[in-house]
């Protein structure tokens, strides 16, 4: 393959910016011409917190969040409410959830969610340590707060029938603000605090 650059140094640079999601070709080479103007320095710095964010930061023992520790400074905080656990499908979903400041209980991060098209499956999933976790004793509600899609409402409705024969365990799921077919990310602030005060038992949602 002929290479497309003069610069073999160039075109490595812009083959690793287009890797990312939502990065095309001519943004790849935009952004590598961009950093090329900037001071060594600040390349340099740049390129460290790259380095050290995939080094140092790792993933919640207990809620599989984002974490610079072994458990993040959400589990760790004792005046969250760990008799509730809200049950997201990414990291980014605490991120905005976080963010409406109505929320004071702790979270479980699935990291995806069921898609047999894409071959993902329950195994692939944080689900199990979601059942171990809830068996503990300590946790009295379950918020499934998936996003409103196909793969979100299958994925719902596997981990309601893992945990429905714990009984003293209630599992809700968010009010229907949250618009079908769509994720908590394309959701404002107000309505998302809204489905979070206003949920309800996941066993409603079943029979309509």
């Amino acid at each position: 393959m002929e290479q497309e650059f003069e610069s073999r140094l160039l075109e490595n640079a812009v083959n690793e910016f287009a890797s990312l999601p939502g990065i095309g070709r001519k943004t790849a080479l935009r952004l590598v011409l961009h950093m090329l103007k900037r001071p060594v320095g600040e390349v340099n710095n740049f390129a460290e917190a790259l380095t050290r964010l995939r080094s140092e930061i790792g993933y919640c023992h207990e809620c599989h969040n984002i974490s610079e520790r072994e458990v993040c400074p959400i589990c760790g905080n004792p005046l969250r409410d760990h008799s509730t656990v809200m049950v997201v499908e990414n990291v980014k979903d605490v991120m905005i959830v976080e963010r409406t400041g109505r929320y004071h209980g702790v979270y479980h991060v699935l990291g995806g969610l069921i898609s047999p098209m894409d071959g993902i499956g329950p195994a692939d999933l944080e689900i199990e340590s979601l059942v171990g976790r809830v068996a503990g004793g300590e946790v009295h509600e379950v918020i499934l707060a998936l996003s409103a899609t196909m793969e979100g409402d299958t994925t719902s409705f596997y981990v309601y029938r893992k945990l429905a024969p714990m009984r003293d365990v209630a599992i809700t799921v968010l009010a229907r603000g949250v618009s079908v077919g769509s994720g908590l990310e394309y959701t404002d602030d107000l309505t998302l605090s809204r489905s979070i005060d206003g949920r309800t038992p996941f066993e409603n949602s079943l029979s309509k």
